[in-house]
């Protein structure tokens, strides 16, 4: 994740770092400018043509497809950025209910039982650890993918090693229970957190591998490249040599917001706006450490 200064205009504006979009777009930026060159050119020095009528057509219906697909692209922004604010929130109680499970232990475990304060000032982190580690593996990724990948492991056999944390966690507390160190109503006193893992990692899962429908992802793009291409017949009329930059500015900003979309729609990859989960899974670490003394 990329921390910066919102009121820093003069860094957002000239600064190009890894992940803007002009130099993941930069090709295509060269291929729209000499596509739009080659319109301009056929169309008002081979062929001559100077029809205002037809370039006023070719306007009002690019100024209806441009209200269109700025109301897709919208919706394809504020959509990504829902799961990527989901993804921090679920992250957020990740972290809280972590302090809070180690608050409670420590004040119910007897001060002298070292062995199970060392048993949860090291698993408690753990799970943070093991979920980030699970969230960025391509396993997780492709789960639900109807399309095989026979360069994965094979999907079924990998185990779940978040379950098996939190399954470790659960079994420690009820043999605690069993053995008369917590008492029936400490032990109610645990469960939500105890809950609050495994609620945290489905709906992680969730989000990682349930991408944003493909036929609504590949429309867009569609969209916008046909809209781009035909930029350039109209604009040539009005705006001649002009109407090259002109497509090439429209093209960077329409393609950009899909870029941006796609970058943050999965906050669980290695992209750096993507969430810090291994910065945040050390802060846990740290925090429970403090927590058990």
């Amino acid at each position: 994740m990329i921390f910066y200064n919102s009121k820093d205009w003069f860094v957002a504006i000239f600064n190009f770092h890894k992940s803007d979009t002009f130099r993941a777009l930069l090709f295509m930026l060269i291929f729209i400018a000499l596509y739009s060159w080659g319109i301009v050119y056929l169309e008002l020095d081979v062929l001559k043509m100077n029809d205002k009528s037809l370039a006023k057509n070719i306007t009002i219906m690019h100024s209806l497809l441009g209200f269109a697909i700025s109301m897709l692209l919208v919706f394809r922004t504020n959509t990504a950025y829902d799961r990527w604010w989901e993804g921090r929130k679920l992250w957020g109680a990740l972290v809280n209910n972590s302090r809070n499970l180690s608050i409670k232990l420590n004040a119910v475990l007897h001060v002298d039982d070292l062995a199970s304060r060392t048993f949860f000032r090291q698993i408690i982190p753990l799970y943070a650890i093991s979920l980030q580690r699970h969230l960025h593996k391509e396993t997780t990724l492709y789960e639900l993918d109807e399309n095989p990948h026979p360069e994965l492991p094979n999907l079924s056999a990998v185990q779940h090693v978040p379950n098996k944390v939190a399954e470790g966690i659960i079994k420690k507390v009820h043999q605690l229970y069993k053995d008369q160190k917590i008492s029936g109503e400490e032990l109610l006193f645990l469960n939500n957190e105890l809950q609050s893992f495994t609620d945290i990692c489905g709906a992680c899962e969730r989000i990682k591998n349930t991408p944003i429908p493909y036929s609504y992802s590949a429309f867009i793009k569609k969209f916008i490249f046909i809209y781009v291409l035909s930029l350039p017949l109209g604009l040539a009329f009005t705006l001649g040599l002009y109407a090259i930059p002109v497509t090439t500015f429209i093209f960077y900003v329409l393609a950009s917001l899909e870029l941006i979309a796609e970058e943050i729609e999965d906050p669980f990859g290695k992209d750096s706006n993507d969430l810090p989960m291994v910065k945040m899974a050390e802060n846990i670490k740290k925090n429970v450490n403090d927590i058990f003394g």
